[in-house]
């Protein structure tokens, strides 16, 4: 990395570089299988299987809209790691995308009283170093 991050960082590997070169453009990539058209997150099935069909065929790397509701969450009000004390309380949902695949991440503009699930949320991105730039999710307004 150029910029040094005190956080822990996520490792980008082979098979995710291309996720994470999105993310750089602000654009949330998806895997889609070429044999039946499911959707999956490139972060959490690094195995080149498709779960919807089976097929091994490699997947085409596609454009999310970004768009989906919230899944579940929780709020942090205990730190794991001393680099995330200053943010705390902070929000961490699972978001399921409208193509399907769901997402961990943090939710951003809203407080915990507020936060429902099914909630309408959309991408956002937050960059942390050149190499990194996370995606993060709001309400949508």
């Amino acid at each position: 990395m150029t910029n040094e991050f005190p956080k822990p960082a996520p490792d980008i590997t082979p098979d995710t570089k291309l996720f994470w070169e999105g993310t750089k453009n602000n654009e949330l990539m998806l895997n889609k299988c070429v044999d039946c058209g499911f959707h999956r997150n490139p972060l959490t099935i690094a195995a080149n299987i498709c779960p919807g069909c089976g097929s091994r065929n490699h997947a085409e790397w596609v454009k999310a809209s970004g768009k989906g509701k919230v899944h579940t969450f929780t709020t942090v009000h205990r730190t794991f790691h001393p680099a995330f004390e200053k943010e705390l309380p902070y929000i961490i949902v699972i978001v399921e995308l409208e193509e399907g695949p769901r997402f961990l991440a943090n939710m951003r503009e809203i407080s915990s009283e507020e936060i429902t699930r099914d909630m309408p949320v959309e991408v956002i991105f937050e960059k942390l170093t050149d190499d990194i730039t996370l995606p993060q999710f709001k309400p949508v307004k």
